[in-house]
């Protein structure tokens, strides 16, 4: 294994999530608190990722693939968010406020395909899988909160709250100088802005597509349900962060020891992990609707772990396994712009109105609220277990079937594992994926 080259890779991916974790748990005190924002303006700061999530992903996945190298393109918009973040923290008013989020947003939102490019474009020659990289998101998130937290300790109070924006941009200064030392990624001018859409004439892929449109973002009932909820069936609300804290603790563990296990087994492949996934999500909301039991809640917070890491984050490798090496980006671009932009965005809504709806005399009805995202997740999941094949868990040339047949426009772009084809040199074995 490179040891200087996975040290590389997993520090970009440590500091990027690191950044996001700083502020996004507690910013929202800081609204509701000393800047006396309703509930409404709070939820429309935190919209601005997702809606920014719908615009520069793409962009910046393109141009990483025909103009710039990511590692670049990682360095200046890490640089310039840093400074808003600065900005931001000053700001107190709404309309300041979500203004330069939104501009951060559009900088951050760019750089989450690209640190998934250069990691699927180099580990391998590394001699190391993914896992043991992308372990350091959900570690670096919780460890962005303890610092902070640690260090309003030490000043004996959270002050006006601002210190989380102050700190996610020292983080993204750290992030900018790592993005300088990472490894050059090719690109090949040639492809246009929408030509990761061509994925979708992959059927196993449009499926995957359409049941992540639909439930990826039904993860907010988990974020915006969990504290009212457990609060109400008498969990302390100063224990309910480190509750919650169990589904990173196992989105860890889970993303270390098992993701590779799972989509690498050919009786489960991509498709059975993505199911998996949504199965859990599904057993969380099923104990939600019905269970009013401490003893059972806290420890069911590892489903939504599981969850996380077998749907989400195999999602995005599933997407670098049937993308063509010039569409690497472009791919993740596309991948985030439904995972954290348009289906996050949607179901932010769509869980706002399920609450309202439910709610009598101040009381949340929790088993109507919990059984929409029941629901979802569990008929997502039967779809991609019966309605997608099973290809590969690496394809061995990573493109696409119309990719391998120059010249011919009636060829389905279908990778070849999906038609039961092998690309194995006469002779050589392939008990392995």
């Amino acid at each position: 294994m490179d040891t200087g080259l996975y040290v590389k890779l997993s520090l970009i991916m440590f500091f990027q999530f690191a950044v996001w974790g700083a502020w996004c748990p507690v910013l929202a005190a800081r609204c509701l608190g000393p800047l006396k924002m309703t509930g409404k303006q709070t939820g429309w700061i935190y919209a601005t990722l997702p809606l920014a999530s719908m615009i520069t992903p793409i962009l910046a996945g393109w141009l990483s693939d025909n103009y710039i190298d990511a590692k670049w393109l990682m360095a200046g918009c890490h640089l310039i968010g840093a400074l808003l973040l600065f900005v931001a923290a000053r700001q107190q008013k709404f309309s300041g406020l979500f203004l330069v989020m939104f501009l951060w947003s559009l900088c951050y939102a760019a750089t989450l395909p690209l640190v998934n490019k250069v990691l699927f474009s180099h580990h391998e020659a590394g001699g190391f899988g993914t896992g043991g990289v992308f372990i350091w998101a959900p570690v670096a998130w919780a460890l962005a909160g303890y610092l902070l937290a640690g260090l309003r300790n030490l000043r004996g109070g959270e002050g006006d709250g601002s210190d989380c924006l102050v700190l996610a941009g020292v983080l993204s200064i750290f992030m900018f100088v790592c993005c300088l030392i990472q490894p050059d990624t090719a690109f090949q001018p040639g492809s246009n802005l929408l030509a990761a859409l061509t994925l979708l004439k992959i059927p196993s892929y449009a499926v995957f597509m359409a049941v992540t449109l639909v439930v990826a973002g039904m993860q907010q009932f988990y974020f915006l349900g969990s504290a009212p909820f457990m609060q109400s069936i008498g969990i302390q609300g100063k224990n309910i962060s480190a509750v919650m804290a169990i589904a990173q603790v196992v989105q860890a563990l889970a993303t270390w020891w098992l993701m590779e296990r799972f989509y690498g087994d050919k009786s489960l492949g991509f498709n059975g992990t993505l199911a998996v996934g949504l199965f859990c999500w599904a057993i969380l909301f099923l104990v939600y609707a019905q269970v009013r039991m401490p003893a059972l809640i806290v420890p069911i917070q590892a489903f939504h772990g599981f969850a996380y890491v077998f749907f989400m984050i195999v999602g995005q490798i599933y997407t670098g396994a049937v993308a063509p090496k010039e569409l690497g980006g472009a791919a993740q671009g596309l991948i985030f712009f439904v995972q954290a932009g348009l289906s996050l965005f949607l179901c932010t809504q769509l869980a706002g109105y399920v609450m309202d709806k439910f709610s009598v005399d101040g009381k949340f009805q929790w088993n109507k609220i919990f059984a929409v995202p029941l629901v979802c997740a569990a008929v997502g999941g039967a779809v991609l277990l019966f309605g997608m094949k099973n290809p590969e868990a690496k394809l061995v040339d990573e493109k696409p079937a119309v990719e391998q047949a120059e010249g011919s426009t009636e060829q389905a772009d279908v990778p070849a594992a999906e038609k039961g084809e092998t690309s194995e040199a006469p002779g050589e074995e392939t008990d392995e994926p």
